[in-house]
């Protein structure tokens, strides 16, 4: 059954938890799609996981729609949100109404996310109002890793939690149909959670959240630069990917590969009649 913003909503409505993962290609998006995961994200970390850039400053809009493109082609069920990149949005509401639209008539998704609390509330609304679904984003906010001087956790104070949980309401009421907690202390992330009618998806943030979110990368072992104290590894695909490229080099330089059974035939007479 295909997810939509319509689906959160019930699904928070109901109690039900949101399922959702990154991807940023077509195989892998198909794998997640056929494991019945709600929503797929993909997310400016492509920067970090799949051009190796020190964080996500440098991604472009261009970037984005040519790895939302290949993932809203893998998934026929999940509900496709792809991140609005650093600088597409915050310049001004035109800027951020253009480069979301660009975004979804290019990929085909379903909705584009962005970060920032009230701040950014007229470009939410306004691209509501151009019938885009957006998703919001706050907490550790990536784009922003350099104003905070780090990956840190965020919303430890009086005026940080209540900023935050202001921004939630702010957020919501200028239209988001869900926000990201990133990085948030377990019992604020559930007091917004409880306080606001979206729902919530939380990377960092703990159980109070109506949905969860990871990078692939990470929770399948396959990203080693840096890991955050919130992942958990539900498999050491890095490690048998390792092995595996291991036994290919082996196999090919012992000359075990290809074998007789990867090759095609030919008849004697046409390779004798050569000269």
């Amino acid at each position: 059954m295909k997810n939509t913003v319509v689906t959160f909503r019930q699904m928070k409505e109901k109690g039900e938890k949101i399922s959702m993962l990154t991807a940023y290609d077509y195989s892998t998006a198909k794998l997640e799609d056929a494991a019945g995961v709600n929503s797929i994200l993909v997310g400016d970390s492509l920067g970090n996981v799949v051009l190796g850039y020190e964080n996500t400053i440098a991604v472009t809009v261009d970037d984005m729609i040519h790895h939302g493109r290949a993932v809203a082609k893998g998934a026929k069920n999940a509900l496709v949100v792809v991140d609005m990149p650093f600088l597409s949005y915050q310049t001004s509401v035109y800027d951020a109404v253009v480069n979301a639209g660009r975004i979804m008539k290019e990929t085909n998704c379903g909705a584009v996310k962005l970060e920032g609390g009230a701040v950014v509330c007229p470009q939410i609304k306004a691209i509501v109002d151009a019938s885009i679904p957006v998703c919001a984003h706050l907490g550790l906010t990536p784009q922003s890793i350099n104003a905070f001087g780090g990956h840190k956790v965020q919303g430890k104070t009086i005026e940080a939690a209540q900023k935050l949980l202001d921004d939630a309401k702010a957020v919501e009421a200028a239209g988001a149909f869900a926000v990201v907690l990133e990085c948030v202390p377990a019992r604020l992330a559930q007091k917004v959670s409880e306080a606001i009618s979206i729902p919530t998806i939380g990377i960092g943030a703990g159980n109070g959240c109506d949905g969860q979110v990871l990078v692939y990368a990470d929770m399948l072992s396959m990203f080693s630069d840096f890991c955050p104290k919130f992942v958990r590894k539900f498999a050491n695909v890095g490690e048998m990917m390792s092995q595996a490229f291991k036994d290919y080099d082996a196999a090919v330089k012992d000359g075990s590969f290809p074998a007789e059974e990867h090759t095609y035939k030919i008849d004697d007479e046409v390779i004798e009649k050569l000269y």
